[in-house]
């Protein structure tokens, strides 16, 4: 719990030094079916103590947002137009997705399961976004420990997942130079 507290605390750093020095645009919502039992707070201002939320707490919002989406679960830790920075359930595989903009840091809290990055999202004709696949991707399976960074419109699915996985999921607008 001390390793996920810290790259939260790490995490939250980067991404507001990021935000400070980067053109605004808004980070894509949490995906389809996510469901977060409280809204995070705002960023905190420059200057100021930061944002808290401690491992035990942050666990048992996604318990109980998990619940009554056992399929997509969050529990927020702080989102703002420049960031989303969210601890994600996922209970079964969901359909590809690529946000427009936005760079995605994922690390594995629990769980294990199959991602597939890059190539091409493919649509079946008449079907919804949960059918999505990715076609010429790099799969790679990922387990408790690991850490995907996923570039700005690069498609990402969880192809499979393992029982269910948990990770850390930070959002953001990367500087471009």
């Amino acid at each position: 719990m001390r390793r996920v507290m810290l790259i939260l605390l790490a995490s939250q750093i980067v991404m507001v030094s990021l935000a400070a020095q980067s053109q605004p645009a808004a980070p894509q919502g949490r995906g389809r079916g996510a469901q977060a039992a409280e809204p995070a707070p705002p960023a905190p201002p420059p200057g100021s103590p930061g944002t808290y939320k401690s491992g035990a707490d942050l666990m048992a919002v996604l318990k109980k947002a998990t619940e009554t989406s056992p399929d997509m679960s969050t529990s927020a830790v702080s989102n703002t137009d420049q960031y989303r920075i969210n601890v994600v359930r996922r209970g079964k595989a969901a359909g590809a997705i690529a946000h427009p903009g936005n760079t995605e840091l994922h690390y594995i809290i629990d769980g294990a399961g199959t991602i597939v990055t890059g190539g091409t999202i493919v649509r079946p004709t008449g079907s919804n976004a949960a059918t999505a696949t990715i076609d010429q991707g790099v799969t790679r399976h990922v387990t408790k420990g690991d850490v995907i960074i996923i570039p700005p419109n690069t498609p990402h699915w969880y192809k499979d997942v393992e029982g269910s996985i948990t990770y850390l999921e930070v959002r953001f607008v990367a500087p471009t130079k």
